[in-house]
């Protein structure tokens, strides 16, 4: 049985259970978003996907989709605040898009991209984390990390060997490794795992392999971020 809502005007059927951002998803409407994904339990962290329901303004890949509710997401308003948010993820951390080997196939850049978000206002004040080069084949690069906690998900619940965890709260929130050492070499990782290869910016990078796609082949430069997903 399916009911349906109103999303910018128009009419969205749902499943139940299905949440605003799923129906949209399946309805072939993009609601821009970094640390969802159809894999995992939604939480919510980047607020990206924030749409106005009543006046309020919600996280719709955690709002369940309601009979006859009316949805606001691509407007002036909503997506003014999408690109705020997107600056101060750039400058929170070195998204330097020119010389990182994820140009083109990355999430928050073809989203900044999608939104029309080609600088920033605020100044960069990222600190000057460690790179981890240890293992044999991947490396770590914790100065892109956005903490959509991706990575976190499909270690523990895909790979069942939670490599990666959160360490503090807050605004001292930060990606570790779950090593005594604190490194990657240390752990079971290894590029078959699903968190290998879900990172949506540039954080688990690849070892010899970063540059093998010219820049004008890779995905977002063939195809945008809206695209509907197959």
């Amino acid at each position: 049985m399916t009911d349906t809502f109103m999303l910018d005007g128009k009419k969205i059927r749902f499943r139940e259970g299905q949440t605003v951002m799923t129906a949209a998803i399946d309805a072939g409407i993009y609601i821009p978003r970094l640390c969802f994904h159809p894999e995992f339990k939604p939480h919510g962290s980047c607020k990206l996907c924030t749409v106005k329901i009543n006046e309020r303004r919600v996280s719709s890949c955690t709002t369940p989709a309601a009979k006859g509710m009316v949805v606001e997401s691509d407007t002036h308003e909503i997506n003014d605040e999408r690109r705020m948010l997107l600056e101060m993820l750039f400058v929170e951390g070195n998204h330097f898009c020119p010389s990182c080997e994820q140009s083109g196939n990355c999430q928050l850049q073809a989203t900044a991209y999608e939104l029309g978000m080609t600088s920033s206002r605020f100044d960069q004040f990222f600190p000057n984390r460690a790179v981890d080069a240890s293992h044999p084949d991947y490396l770590l690069d914790f100065n892109r990390c956005i903490l959509c906690s991706l990575c976190v998900q499909a270690s523990r619940d895909v790979d069942g060997k939670s490599v990666f965890a959160f360490s503090m709260r807050g605004i001292h929130t930060r990606l570790i490794v779950n090593a005594g050492s604190g490194l990657l070499a240390d752990t079971r990782f290894d590029g078959k795992d699903r968190a290998a290869n879900i990172c949506p910016v540039g954080v688990i990078i690849k070892k010899r392999s970063g540059f093998k796609v010219p820049i004008g082949q890779r995905r977002y430069d063939t195809m945008s971020v809206s695209s509907p997903e197959k």
